[in-house]
Parts: C-alpha cells; sequence; structure tokens
C-alpha cells in the first residue's frame, strides 16, 4: 500500500500543489469518487496531472507514473 501522506508530502516539497477528494455525490452514484490533482503553481507552470477513480489506489497508479515522467522524485 502507498503512503498517500509521504506521496503528497514529497511533491510539496518539490512545490506542487496535490490535493486528492471524495465526492460524495459521486460515491453515491457508483461513479469514479475519487480525484487526484497535481499543479505545478509556482514552480513547475506546466505541470497538470488529474485523474477520477473509483479508488485512491487507482488514483496513484494512473499519476504517479505521470508525475516519474516528468522528472519528480515519487516514494512508493
Amino acid at each position: 500500500m502507498v503512503d498517500v501522506v509521504g506521496v503528497m508530502e514529497a511533491l510539496a516539497e518539490q512545490g506542487v500543489t496535490v490535493l486528492f477528494k471524495a465526492d460524495a455525490e459521486r460515491m453515491r452514484d457508483g461513479v469514479r469518487p475519487w480525484t487526484f490533482v497535481a499543479s505545478g503553481a509556482p514552480f513547475h507552470e506546466d505541470l497538470l496531472v488529474r485523474t477520477d477513480a473509483a479508488s485512491v489506489e487507482a488514483c496513484l497508479e494512473i499519476c504517479l507514473p505521470q508525475l516519474r515522467e516528468r522528472g519528480l522524485v515519487v516514494p512508493g
């Protein structure tokens, strides 16, 4: 299991703003209730990685490789 807090802290230390959200309405509807957003302002202006998924783990499986491809150091 990935340490979500550790991932968020590591990204924040590199100047990336990270948001995880659980949407109650989408959860009730059974439609990808989790959202992960990583944006780079002010240090990585062109960085935006976002996904909606069925679980926190699914969000991370999609987004962490994209962040690593952009040169960020991400644990997990």
